[in-house]
């Protein structure tokens, strides 16, 4: 009764801490949201200027005809990886520590793809002819596979978001009543779908989540795959590659591990979350990345080699200037900023702490940028003829849009707070209940008796 009485203890402290961010609001939210509007704000004019003077606002011309959007459209299709396919990797490997992040990892998904399909659209000088895609493209284009392969990861995620958020929908429902307004209890109501907690329900929503747990996965690894062959199906020196698919779908999943640790420890000290966001999940999640960490720097060693060896003169000129030229700090930030000094922290004991491993996943995903810029850039602007190289200089246009995309993404997740519970209260309740079913000692077993059965009032069906 006592260990009943506890865990009855544990859920209701769980239950306050958890949703206490959707009715309290302090001052430092609200100056941190107004800093993030003002920034989305500026984007916002910068492309209203984009669209009335064209693209040549920007620093991309006829040869550099790609730069900071795409860029940041690769990085945000990566950092999606994070979630999705993350979340359904741990359910489907019964992790039962993936319990208080999942939800977050989730949520960056959605978010992430959010803003990195806006990116193409941010890209183009005339965005009224993104309906042309349905209308007048080939089945044989790359673009029109991206396409409809991020629109349908799009869909899954957020069928994969909003079907664990059900029972958390009805707790916020039944506890928020009279410390939130009429408006916002009717729509938890709404989306709760009359959830009970019976095992009807129980049963219906596990199906439901185990299917799009199996289905998420391949639709996430095509995704990436797709975009990589945006630029491997191109007869361009750095874009040639048979390996893009792969190493895209790596690079992905990396940064995207990296952005859950840095998100997750944004959460823990913001909400003080540290009773349910532990050293384990840091450690836990440090450890896979520095498994994909090893495996992306085995495939850029490999990428590179290859390419260097034979001494194509196209590819042997790029690999000079990424590697000496004037595009080696970017190279070499990513690969000493965004691959060894990550691995090293995580490796050495000593420097295995939750803020040293929260830096290494920051140089993470600035180097994983970093990475995705010296694809995109170099290879365009490598000279075809024999004349100079291209020339891009990104413009305050660019650099105003590209702030605002982050900006929007930080700002998304910090509405979002205010909105749907940052941990699933459901999930963790239920790790708790098998936890003690576990534990739970066997029945003891007595001799076997010639009384009958009906005098047998006892029994295993006993509390």
């Amino acid at each position: 009764m006592d260990t009943l009485t506890d865990m009855q203890q544990a859920e209701r402290k769980l239950e306050v801490v958890v949703l206490r961010p959707l009715t309290q609001t302090s001052r430092r939210w609200y100056v941190w949201t107004a800093s993030l509007l003002v920034i989305v704000g500026i984007g916002i004019v910068a492309y209203i200027n984009q669209l009335a003077n064209g693209l040549a606002v920007t620093g991309m011309r006829d040869r550099v005809i790609w730069g900071l959007y795409i860029t940041n459209f690769v990085f945000f299709i990566g950092i999606s990886h994070a979630g999705t396919l993350i979340s359904a990797i741990l359910r489907t490997t019964h992790a039962e520590w993936r319990r208080p992040v999942t939800r977050m990892a989730e949520l960056i998904t959605v978010v992430a793809l959010s803003i990195g399909g806006l990116m193409p659209v941010i890209d183009l000088g005339r965005p009224d002819r993104i309906p042309f895609l349905l209308q007048y493209g080939k089945i044989s284009s790359p673009i029109v596979w991206d396409f409809i392969s991020i629109a349908t990861y799009l869909t899954a995620s957020l069928m994969y978001l909003y079907l664990p958020l059900i029972p958390d929908f009805a707790l916020a429902y039944d506890r928020l009543r009279g410390a939130t307004s009429s408006i916002r209890l009717k729509l938890y109501g709404l989306l709760s779908l009359g959830w009970l907690d019976l095992p009807e329900q129980r049963r219906r929503l596990t199906r439901g989540i185990n299917i799009m747990m199996i289905l998420i996965i391949p639709i996430a690894i095509s995704v990436h795959t797709v975009v990589s062959w945006i630029f491997s199906m191109t007869m361009r020196a750095g874009w040639n590659s048979t390996i893009f698919g792969p190493y895209f779908v790596v690079g992905a999943i990396f940064s995207g591990i990296a952005g859950i640790i840095t998100v997750m420890y944004v959460f823990r000290r913001i909400y003080h979350l540290e009773d349910y966001i532990t050293a384990k999940h840091f450690r836990y999640l440090s450890y896979l990345l520095l498994a994909f960490d090893l495996i992306y720097l085995y495939f850029t060693f490999a990428e590179y080699l290859t390419t260097g060896y034979k001494m194509e003169e196209g590819e042997n000129f790029l690999l000079r200037e990424l590697l000496v030229g004037q595009y080696s700090l970017f190279f070499w930030v990513f690969v000493v900023g965004g691959l060894l000094i990550p691995a090293t922290i995580i490796i050495l004991p000593w420097t295995r702490k939750i803020p040293l491993l929260v830096l290494g996943s920051i140089l993470v995903n600035i180097g994983m940028w970093l990475k995705r810029f010296v694809i995109v850039v170099p290879s365009l602007a490598l000279p075809l003829l024999p004349t100079e190289w291209g020339v891009y200089i990104p413009t305050w246009v660019e650099i105003a849009i590209s702030a605002a995309a982050f900006a929007g993404f930080a700002l998304i997740f910090t509405l979002a707070t205010k909105l749907i519970p940052i941990i699933s209260v459901w999930e963790m309740k239920e790790g708790w209940e098998r936890g003690l079913t576990a534990r739970a000692p066997e029945p003891a077993r007595s001799a076997p008796t010639l009384a009958p059965l009906a005098a047998d009032t006892g029994g295993a069906d006993e509390p």
